[in-house]
């Protein structure tokens, strides 16, 4: 293999690693550092931001010790790592393993860093690829631990890496700093948005969802859509063609960076039915910055011509003394020169990082702190077409080491058939007439971690098990923070269930319904925030048994200010589900951070509502290992008969699920 065709597959495979170790990083430092949100926040982000600050010191250890000893000690770590994070189910055992894995991947990417000059090709193949891997194993399995398909993923992508990391490369030459400064950046865009299967996904159920629902009543709603990752095959096909053609000069070279830019203020403007052009403009963006930024790198090859140059004239012989002094001199200088440009690329590299580091923390931080962060991934996309346009085209032709129309193509069809694969048609029917009763589950799954920090959507699904309508809290459907997993698709996939979704701190984070039977008439209300920085809504929607049997389902996760009662919330969700119902069988469920006996739980009452649970009081539901709260909560009207409350142990979240039986009113 070329040395080129080496350096990019290496690099494209180390990405996919470092990605995978962040997937578990990320959350682990929330859930497994920061127990049940007993954590502070600030303290979180110090611990995070930390291990890439630490960072900051791998490439003078690289200039001391070399590039290459360096390089391949770091890579056998990060694989080591990333092997050990796929066996370990979770526990603090799991943090560090993630950390050294994180840490080793910082110090691998200075080390190669320094001996890479057009980086670009690499980093966006190993940004495809982490897409479609991701994809394939349905945003779940590439990076915890679970069945065959993770360890054959993990130990080949392991194991070529480490192969293409023993062959020695030539000498780098001086470019290259711009592209592995927008190292950090693409990946935390990418990550967020432009390439996250799980967050195409949920922009297709906001924008073709398959369950009936008046439009009017469905905005702001995502339901369940056929093949919802189908849009990511555009973004990577997209994306990889931008990266790898030759950049746009001129004045077409503003376009990238405006698609990328305009796809980030779609982010920032937090509406679900403009998640999906937003996916497409910031894959096609990023991919057309990038490649500005390689622009400047020089034509492929320019490292090693300049490492032979210098090799020359350091070793031809002279006739005259003073001349060979001279070449020596220069050959020298060379030398001086190449060094010091690695170190600027590895400082870049690392810099790099720590813009993913800094912007991370700010922007999901915001949920915890209440400071504003709509404008954090805006800012990270102004940053990054900067660089992009400030970057100067070298002289002569700038060649991919892969073809970009045939790789974006065969990208694009390979995603597109993971997407098709990933994804099951759920089935929901009223075939058989309106049942007699009906069990409703009410569980805050706290973004699928349990108090180990393991994402196990199966614990889960067994959680609920028996459940035929499941009211969800705390669901996250495609945040970087917490690995990137849909995690609302992958239980009800699991438990063969339709969904409802509605948005609560933003399109990707909220709370959803999931029934054996047909959902129809969604609506969805935001709720005053009352200082909660989260934000939150309630969601209604009816369930349509067959036979004019209808039962109307309001989810909700009210969120209390510091030290308070959630009553104006409480009193505005009582309202919402009595209006809603319209005088049908009603159920109000969800993780209601109010207990028997205080004022927000005496709304419900006031509403007319009775507490279905009130036969097995006391029922503490949090914290899940020792429950001592009742904040977890269903309530239903008087026309419907309730039997069996219960809260069923178990600790795959923070929270227990309850749940009872209801006997349905004929009709």
């Amino acid at each position: 293999m070329r040395y080129r065709h080496l350096t990019t597959v290496t690099l494209a495979l180390g990405v996919v690693l470092l990605a995978d170790v962040l997937r578990v990083f990320l959350p682990a430092v929330i859930t497994i550092f920061g127990q049940a949100a007993s954590t502070p926040a600030e303290l979180l982000g110090a611990f995070a931001f930390g291990w890439f600050l630490l960072a900051l010191a791998a490439p003078a250890l690289v200039r001391r010790v070399g590039a290459r000893p360096v390089t391949l000690v770091a890579a056998v770590l990060l694989v080591v790592a990333r092997l050990a994070v796929n066996g370990q189910p979770g526990g603090r055992l799991q943090l560090w393993l993630a950390t050294a894995g994180l840490l080793a991947g910082l110090v691998w990417l200075a080390g190669v860093a320094a001996g890479t000059d057009r980086p670009v090709p690499g980093l966006a193949l190993g940004l495809a690829l982490s897409a479609f891997v991701h994809t394939v194993l349905d945003t779940y399995r590439s990076a915890f631990f679970g069945a065959w398909p993770a360890w054959l993923a993990a130990v080949v992508v392991g194991g070529l890496f480490l192969a293409g990391q023993v062959r020695p490369t030539p000498q780098a030459g001086a470019g290259g700093v711009r592209s592995w400064l927008l190292a950090g950046p693409a990946l935390l865009l990418a990550g967020m948005v432009a390439l996250s299967p799980a967050v195409a996904r949920t922009a297709t159920s906001y924008q073709f969802g398959l369950l009936r629902s008046d439009p009017a009543d469905g905005v702001g709603v995502a339901m369940v859509p056929l093949f919802g990752a189908a849009p990511l095959a555009v973004a990577v096909g997209g994306f990889l063609l931008a990266a790898l053609a030759s950049p746009r000069r001129g004045a077409w070279r503003w376009l990238g960076p405006a698609a990328l830019v305009g796809g980030a203020v779609l982010v920032a403007l937090e509406r679900g039915d403009l998640l999906l052009p937003a996916v497409l403009l910031s894959a096609v963006g990023l991919g057309a910055c990038l490649a500005s930024a390689g622009a400047a790198d020089g034509p492929a090859g320019s490292g090693a011509d300049a490492a032979r140059a210098s090799a020359v004239h350091g070793g031809a012989p002279a006739e005259h003394g003073p001349a060979r002094a001279a070449e020596r001199g220069a050959a020298q200088a060379s030398g001086r020169d190449l060094a010091r440009a690695a170190g600027r690329r590895g400082y870049a590299a690392v810099g790099g990082m720590l813009v993913f580091a800094v912007a991370a923390v700010a922007y999901y931080s915001a949920y915890d702190l209440g400071h504003p962060n709509a404008g954090v991934p805006v800012v990270v996309a102004v940053l990054v077409a900067a660089v992009a346009l400030a970057a100067r085209p070298a002289p002569g032709p700038v060649r991919s080491p892969v073809p970009p129309v045939w790789t974006a193509a065969s990208a694009a069809v390979l995603t597109l058939l993971a997407a098709i694969a990933s994804d099951e048609l759920l089935s929901a029917s009223n075939r058989d007439g309106p049942p007699d009763t009906v069990r409703v589950a009410a569980y805050n799954v706290r973004m699928g971690f349990g108090m180990d920090g393991r994402f196990d959507p199966d614990a889960l699904a067994r959680a609920v098990a028996g459940a035929d309508v499941v009211a969800l809290s705390e669901v996250d459907r495609g945040w970087l923070l917490n690995g990137g997993h849909d995690t609302l698709d992958l239980l009800a996939e699991r438990l063969d269930m339709p969904y409802v979704f509605a948005p609560a701190a933003d399109p990707l984070w909220g709370d959803a319904v999931l029934s054996r039977w047909p959902l129809d008439a969604a609506r969805t209300r935001p709720l005053p925030a009352v200082g909660a920085p989260t934000g939150a809504q309630a969601l209604g929607i009816t369930i349509d048994f067959g036979g004019d049997v209808r039962l109307a389902v309001v989810a909700t996760h009210l969120q209390p200010p510091p030290g308070e009662d959630p009553v104006v919330q409480a009193r505005a969700v009582a309202d919402f589900a009595v209006r809603y119902a319209a005088g049908r069988p009603l159920v109000v469920a969800g993780d209601l951070n109010t207990e028997p006996g205080d004022p927000a739980f005496a709304e419900f009452s006031r509403a007319g509502l009775v507490d279905a649970l009130a036969t097995a009081r006391p029922l503490p539901t949090s914290p899940a290992d020792d429950p001592r709260q009742q904040i977890d909560h269903i309530f239903v009207t008087p026309d419907l008969a309730t039997s069996d409350p219960a809260a069923r142990p178990g600790t795959a979240s923070d929270h227990l699920p309850v749940a009872v039986t209801l006997m349905l009113p004929p009709a």
